[in-house]
């Protein structure tokens, strides 16, 4: 598991190396869900960088969304009761 120290150690060398508009444009691509293989073709790196760049720099939040028709339902069945 990465530290803070890390993770900021790796951030500044990756702004030395791209900087900070391309630090932007790697988690724009990350957060957009842009493929790994696309991120390394943009920067010249292998996948497997962009994967650790992915896991040092943030993390994957998976949300779970109800479908409007289903709360719907749950409304109109209390609205029912």
């Amino acid at each position: 598991m990465p530290t803070s120290k890390s993770r900021e150690r790796v951030a500044k060398n990756f702004v030395k190396r791209y900087g900070n508009a391309g630090l932007r444009k790697l988690l724009t691509a990350l957060a957009a869900g842009e493929s790994g293989q696309v991120i390394a073709e943009e920067f010249d790196v292998s996948r497997e960088r962009v994967r650790q760049w992915k896991n040092i720099f943030g993390q994957v939040v998976t949300h779970y969304q109800v479908h409007p028709e289903v709360i719907s339902l749950l409304e109109s069945e209390n609205e029912a009761a």
